[in-house]
């Protein structure tokens, strides 16, 4: 019971880190604009990520039951995963660098059950395919139809492949986005663009905001129940007084969604909206300065491109990097106005950060499980 509070509280500990360390996403354009004191837009982005964070649970499920075999997670395994995600957590904000807490997360994790699994990476769902029975009725002759719907699921179409399409999505659509409005706005007066635009980029930073926190805090609350899993089957809560029967959670059936409790959902949102009240200063300098020289067109064009990514990746239940979205988003609006515009050697330092994430944090969390063999025998 020890260790699943311990567990419980390092996720906790995980989704304060990832607010503040990821409060860049949703206010480092906003900010960089002048469009809102760094402070406005701080509480607008905890506002909003809280909101976000209570809406679905798809991104929770797959990181709850997607990726790896839970018959090999236990408390322990989910701790050591944990601590990789919050040791690359600390050294990238330490250093400025907008790197992925979702990636660093999936690291962990991954690298943890792989050890203890005594290496077998078989316990890692690479490639999932499932196909269901969808019945319909033809429209033309009344007709019941029955169709197949063929899904993917695992690593590699959920985590693996956006990591490397959703930046370049949020590059060709940021430019795209942005080369129309210069297109659209060419003979409006500078003024009044930034008057205008100043006032849409307080909804796009919102709506961006609530992408983040629909995607983002519930990978931890997938952790937490995850957590909860595997403590339920190996029998840890039997014989638990009958008020803290909530936190049982039996693993879910085949093909069945990772269940995810209301007070999961509420204590997940609420810690990682308190994370973004604390801010993430050092990752706004870097986005919303370093790159390139923003104006409020600028970053409404940026918060838009990555708010529309982050939400529809959400709704398939892909647990994308808001970071790498933004970024890149903001690469696209930047060589929109000219290549030149984008500091491209922060771009490079920012490209290796997210390169090494899951290496790192895998290697870290399988270490640490190791370690912790070797310790306790």
């Amino acid at each position: 019971m020890t260790l699943i509070l311990c567990v419980v509280v390092l996720a906790l500990v995980f989704e304060y880190i990832n607010g503040f360390h990821d409060t860049a996403n949703s206010i480092a354009t906003v900010v960089a604009t002048k469009v809102l004191t760094p402070r406005q837009a701080v509480v607008l982005a905890a506002v909003t990520n809280l909101a976000g964070a209570l809406t679905g649970a798809a991104v929770a499920s797959t990181i709850g039951k997607g990726l790896v075999d839970i018959k090999y997670v236990t408390s322990a395994t989910i701790l050591c995963g944990l601590f990789g995600g919050v040791i690359w957590n600390l050294v990238t904000w330490w250093k400025g660098l907008p790197s992925s807490s979702s990636h660093a997360l999936i690291g962990g994790l991954v690298g943890s059950t792989v050890a203890a699994a005594d290496g077998n990476w078989k316990v890692v769902k690479f490639l999932e395919t499932k196909v269901t029975a969808v019945k319909s009725v033809d429209p033309a002759t009344g007709a019941e139809v029955v169709r197949q719907v063929t899904e993917s699921g695992g690593l590699l179409p959920k985590v693996v492949i956006p990591m490397f399409t959703s930046p370049v999505l949020g590059l060709l659509l940021g430019f795209a986005v942005m080369a129309l409005l210069y297109v659209s706005l060419r003979h409006w007066r500078p003024r009044r663009v930034n008057a205008v635009f100043g006032r849409l980029q307080l909804l796009s930073s919102a709506w961006m905001g609530f992408s983040h926190g629909m995607n983002d805090a519930q990978k931890t609350m997938g952790i937490i129940a995850l957590s909860l899993v595997a403590a339920t089957t190996s029998g840890v809560f039997d014989g638990l007084p009958a008020f803290l029967h909530f936190l049982q959670t039996p693993a879910p059936a085949e093909g069945k969604a990772l269940y995810v409790a209301p007070w999961i959902k509420v204590i997940c949102a609420l810690t990682m909206a308190a994370g973004t009240y604390a801010g993430g200063w050092r990752i706004i300098r870097t986005l919303g300065h370093k790159m390139v020289k923003l104006h409020p067109v600028h970053g409404f064009a940026a918060e838009t491109t990555a708010a529309t990514i982050i939400g529809a990746a959400s709704h398939w239940g892909i647990p994308l990097s808001t970071t790498h979205v933004i970024s890149s988003a903001i690469m696209g609006v930047g060589a929109a106005k000219s290549v030149r515009a984008v500091k491209w050697f922060v771009v490079e330092r920012m490209v290796w950060a997210w390169i090494f994430t899951i290496p790192v944090t895998c290697a870290i969390g399988y270490g640490l499980v190791r370690l912790l063999r070797l310790v306790t025998g």
